[in-house]
């Protein structure tokens, strides 16, 4: 008794920082509905099970801790080199002024401020939404507190095939920022659309994500999540997937105090294809939790989780992974896989991988691996000729392979390894 009244009254303490934004009727339902399932479940906490492995203290405080802006000097931003439009916001506030012409064929965008604020909008049969459906059999109490609060995000309907990325750039600029940004995305049928996403966005961040693609339309998601160490931030990426659709997300994150990604998936269409897939590397004082949830319920679909994470002098990685097979969804072919490099001795790596089954006709696996770096490999480099230092950097390239190959784009990907030969190498010097 006495942990729950904690609960309710840390639950409280926040809600009372925040104010519920002005909008429409449906807005209004949507967020009102949300701050009910806030206060259902209350806020989560270490007791609940899908946050045993990570405390949740800094994403729940009534005040947001400070985070240091990391100064990246005279290196060009991710992303710079790719042909795509640019939508900025800074401390999770949009900026107009340094975001590009919204205006780009097959594709209409807006500010969630000015969705929220019309009448009758697309967004109403989407937004909160698939965040609401997402809350069973797990609450997401985070995902709802920011369905509830959000004022600013971007709203996106793509209505054929986009002809080059959303490129969505969060920039901290203030060390006591607490942003609260949620993007609604609709990929029409036959459409095809890529969304970028990078920056550290605030000093806490609280994101979600809700995205519906249609029938035999096909979403690119590819995330670089900021180097500012001391930032914490939690997200939330909900999907639903039409017959015949494609969905693919990868996420790239380098340092970070408290970092928590949760992706969760609803496969309704017949043939669908679902890929996630994260690549972590911390250092020091790092958390960094993946935890996904892909249901299946429709026949002949497939699923992948590729999630690996590079761990030294005393970093945290967790991981914990679900796939549900619903009754009828026979064919399916799900596949996880999480897998930890841990560099030295004080670091650790925790996984929950778990299958749910109730058809009889699949193919699902799932397997967890924790290790060092391979001494022969390690030696066969160094034998011809490669510093001992450049060599294990060779190696932390060589396993993160298979996460980053799940990128499409081979520019994109490039440009995201250039990057980690960067981190790497100052880490190195």
């Amino acid at each position: 008794m006495a942990l729950a009244q904690t609960k309710h009254d840390e639950t409280e303490a926040r809600l009372a920082t925040l104010s519920m934004p002005a909008g429409a009727n449906w807005a209004k339902a949507s967020r009102e509905s949300a701050l009910a399932r806030v206060r259902a479940a209350g806020l989560p906490g270490r007791r609940d099970e899908y946050w045993k492995f990570t405390r949740p203290d800094r994403l729940t405080a009534a005040v947001a801790p400070h985070a240091a802006i990391f100064d990246a000097g005279d290196e060009p931003p991710l992303f710079h080199s790719i042909d795509c439009l640019k939508v900025v916001f800074v401390d999770g506030v949009f900026d107009a002024d340094a975001s590009d012409d919204l205006s780009m064929e097959g594709v209409e965008i807006e500010r969630l401020a000015d969705a929220t604020a019309t009448d009758i909008h697309w967004a109403m049969d989407l937004y909160g939404r698939l965040e609401e459906r997402g809350q069973t059999p797990v609450s997401r109490p985070l995902a709802a507190l920011n369905t509830a609060f959000a004022s600013d995000g971007i709203v996106i309907r793509a209505t054929k095939p986009v002809s080059k990325p959303i490129s969505l750039v969060y920039l901290h600029k203030s060390e006591s920022s607490d942003a609260i940004l949620h993007h609604a995305i609709k990929v029409e049928r036959d459409a095809e659309l890529t969304v970028l996403e990078n920056g550290p966005a605030a000093a806490r961040f609280n994101k979600v994500m809700e995205v519906d693609v249609a029938d035999n339309a096909k979403f690119h998601h590819v995330r670089a999540q900021g180097r500012d160490h001391e930032r914490c931030a939690a997200t939330h990426l909900f999907g639903r997937l039409g017959m015949e659709s494609t969905f693919k997300s990868f996420t790239l994150t380098a340092n970070g105090v408290m970092t928590r990604n949760e992706v969760v998936l609803d496969i309704k269409g017949d043939d669908a294809v679902a890929h996630v897939a994260g690549a972590a590397m911390g250092d020091g004082d790092f958390h960094h939790d993946d935890t996904v949830f892909i249901t299946h319920d429709a026949v002949n679909c497939e699923s992948r989780q590729v999630f690996k994470k590079v761990l030294r002098n005393g970093a945290t990685g967790v991981f914990q992974g679900k796939i549900l097979v619903q009754p009828g969804a026979q064919k399916t072919d799900g596949y996880q896989i999480s897998q930890s490099l841990l560099l030295d001795g004080d670091s650790q790596f925790l996984a929950k991988p778990e299958l749910e089954i109730y058809a009889d006709d699949v193919a699902c696996s799932h397997g967890s691996t924790s290790g060092a770096i391979d001494e022969d490999a390690l030696f066969y480099l160094r034998a011809r000729g490669v510093p001992e230092a450049e060599a294990q950097d060779l190696l932390v390239l060589a396993f993160l392979a298979e996460a980053i190959d799940e990128i499409e784009d081979d520019a994109i990907s490039e440009d995201l390894v250039t990057r980690l030969e960067g981190w790497l190498s100052r880490r190195r010097d």
